[in-house]
């Protein structure tokens, strides 16, 4: 009876465990990124009250062992890390993993990992959590290159700028009228940016060589800190079908000299390029566009993240440049991850050394900006555990009063 009495407690200890993790589960069904737990039973020592014993003659058959077991306890208690539900938000830094990776964070001592991707700036400019730790990553270096085989640390966003590029190189596409002739000069202005950053004006005219497949073409500049351009003629030719003609176009290194301190510009005759595939000398009227790979020193007006984890800066120069990208680590087994409280997890002995890289690799899944992960405790399946487990522990407290009223009994048989 007391061996029942106590199977029973242990089965009231069980159960109400059981009721504590699902209590946990529903009280979080609306935690970001929170991770539900499940709870396994497993029964304890049993006592043997005869052994087995074997076949002892040709009559007689062996006997199976007699055991009593001696109640419950909790088997394990293990965390199901299946990705929750994700939703939309209006928050650019509001990130969302759609596989089984974890953002790194830390707090100056210790390294952690979570789901929970509801980040922001604060006014260091580094991405942070909820709780302040900062996520983590790498920076651009001062080449504007972002070396991900490096180890991680703290994104700056703080005080991004992009230096001035000069101009090195200027392609010209569209077409020429074949109808026209020497008088009618068709003109075409573009920008260029010296080692400071300033933009010069440049105009380019093309004039048609009469009788033949060819404009000359000339550039020229109003711009008062240019002091003297040089290499700015050249021919365009094209074929009797209208296509430019490499062979007889002529090109030459082209720079201008700048007088307000800045360096000169230079285009090499090779940079000068009127594109084989898009420039034309067909009947349609003349039209021209150009492009250069210069531009003006730029600060940053705003932020994108793309499903890599690129932090993509957008400048006011009118460029987008990678500035950053957040680091994703990966674990053999997730589940011998330990919560740390605050949507974190700590690697243990069992969860393996992290394996750090870039979003989408190692099944780490990609990144989604103007999302968030929810929770995933399913209530239904909460509700019908904890049915369960409330009967299991109702169940336990009867033996216990059952095994009381027979120690009564006994208690009674002297009176």
């Amino acid at each position: 009876m007391l061996r029942s009495m106590y199977s029973g407690v242990s089965g009231l200890k069980a159960h109400q465990t059981k009721l504590d993790v699902i209590a946990n589960n529903i009280s979080n069904v609306n935690t970001v990124a929170f991770k539900s737990s499940d709870v396994n039973f497993q029964a304890v020592l049993s006592q043997t009250l005869a052994n087995a014993q074997p076949s002892i003659s040709s009559g007689t058959g062996g006997t199976n062992p007699s055991q009593v077991g001696l109640g419950t306890s909790i088997g394990t208690i293990t965390t199901n890390h299946s990705t929750g539900n994700i939703e939309t938000t209006e928050s650019i830094t509001d990130l969302a993993l759609d596989g089984s990776g974890y953002f790194v964070v830390s707090d100056g001592l210790n390294t952690s990992y979570t789901r929970a991707g509801n980040f922001t700036i604060d006014s260091a400019g580094s991405l942070v959590t909820a709780d302040g730790e900062t996520v983590m990553g790498w920076n651009k270096d001062g080449d504007d290159n972002i070396d991900t085989s490096t180890p991680v640390e703290s994104l700056d966003l703080s005080n991004l700028s992009m230096d001035a590029d000069p101009t090195t190189s200027i392609e010209f596409e569209g077409n020429l009228n074949s109808d026209s002739d020497s008088s009618e000069p068709f003109e075409y202005s573009i920008s260029v940016y010296d080692s400071l950053g300033q933009d010069h004006t440049i105009t380019i005219t093309f004039t048609k060589v009469d009788g033949a497949n060819e404009f000359d073409y000339e550039m020229t500049t109003d711009d008062t800190d240019v002091s003297s351009l040089s290499g700015e003629t050249g021919t365009v030719a094209f074929t009797s079908d209208g296509v430019l003609d490499t062979t007889n176009t002529s090109t030459s290194d082209f720079t201008i000299s700048i007088s307000s301190g800045a360096s000169d510009i230079e285009i090499t005759a090779d940079n000068l390029i009127f594109s084989e595939d898009k420039f034309t000398q067909y009947g349609n009227d003349s039209s021209i566009s150009g492009s250069q790979d210069g531009y003006a020193a730029g600060s940053l007006t705003g932020i994108g993240i793309d499903q890599s984890g690129n932090v993509v800066g957008s400048f006011s120069n009118g460029r987008d440049q990678t500035v950053a990208t957040i680091a994703v680590a990966s674990f053999i087994n997730p589940q011998g991850l330990e919560s740390a409280g605050g949507n974190l997890y700590t690697t243990s002995w069992n969860s393996g050394d992290p394996q750090i890289g870039i979003a989408g690799a190692n099944s780490t899944g990609t990144i989604s900006s103007y999302s968030l992960e929810m929770s995933n405790v399913d209530l239904a399946s909460e509700f019908t555990e904890m049915i369960v487990a409330q009967r299991g522990f109702s169940a336990n407290s009867k033996i216990i009063t059952t095994s009381d009223e027979l120690l009564q009994e006994l208690v009674n048989l002297k009176r």
